[in-house]
């Protein structure tokens, strides 16, 4: 319904953010790591998802698409939902749960508040798929690096990608098509994404 929502930043507190737009005070749930590019400026532009429950409706907010699609990735598993999945972006990045669940690494998934063992393991086992690439797929990456990008950063921005829910093949293309020499993994994975959509 809405894809984001720009404006004066209003208030922020510990899990929410108050974006003002033309009057109207949009109150949205975001991650710690929202909280974290939008405080101290004025302006602002979260992306948006919204959730409709019996009892509720509820707009979360995030500081990029990257995040919200990974969010959308989360409250796609069994037993995530929004809460839930917020929890997890507020202590692992995109690119960071992509890592963990490409490692298999339970505990850094179980370090968001109130995700348990199993909770977490659910996450693994239902999007480690998304990250499975054949050997060849995994030994394609290494043309990446024509582009300048290190090999291990390519792998693992196409993971990411690949978590984000694109193809392998959507997400090998548009890494490969980064100039980024001096990037870092999440703005490769930027860079890549503003290439998709």
């Amino acid at each position: 319904m809405y894809y984001y929502i720009s404006g004066k930043l209003a208030k922020t507190g510990s899990n929410f953010a108050v974006v003002d737009n033309q009057g109207i005070g949009y109150l949205l749930s975001v991650s710690v790591n929202t909280l974290r590019h939008i405080e101290g400026t004025a302006d602002v532009k979260l992306f948006t998802y919204l959730s409709v429950r019996e009892d509720a409706k509820e707009l979360f907010g995030f500081y990029c698409e990257e995040e919200l699609f990974a969010f959308k990735q989360l409250i796609s598993v069994s037993g995530i939902g929004p809460k839930a999945a917020l929890a997890i972006l507020s202590v692992l990045t995109p690119a960071e749960l992509a890592s963990a669940i490409g490692a298999g690494d339970i505990k850094a998934i179980c370090a968001a508040q109130g995700v348990g063992k199993r909770t977490a393991e659910r996450v693994v086992l239902e999007l480690k798929d998304k990250l499975a690439a054949g050997t060849a797929a995994d030994a394609s990456v290494s043309s990446v690096s024509a582009a300048g990008v290190p090999s291990s950063n390519a792998a693992e921005a196409v993971n990411a990608l690949v978590v984000l829910g694109y193809t392998r093949q959507e997400a090998m293309q548009a890494v490969s098509g980064v100039d980024s020499a001096g990037m870092d993994i999440d703005d490769i994975i930027k860079a890549a994404l503003k290439k998709m959509l």
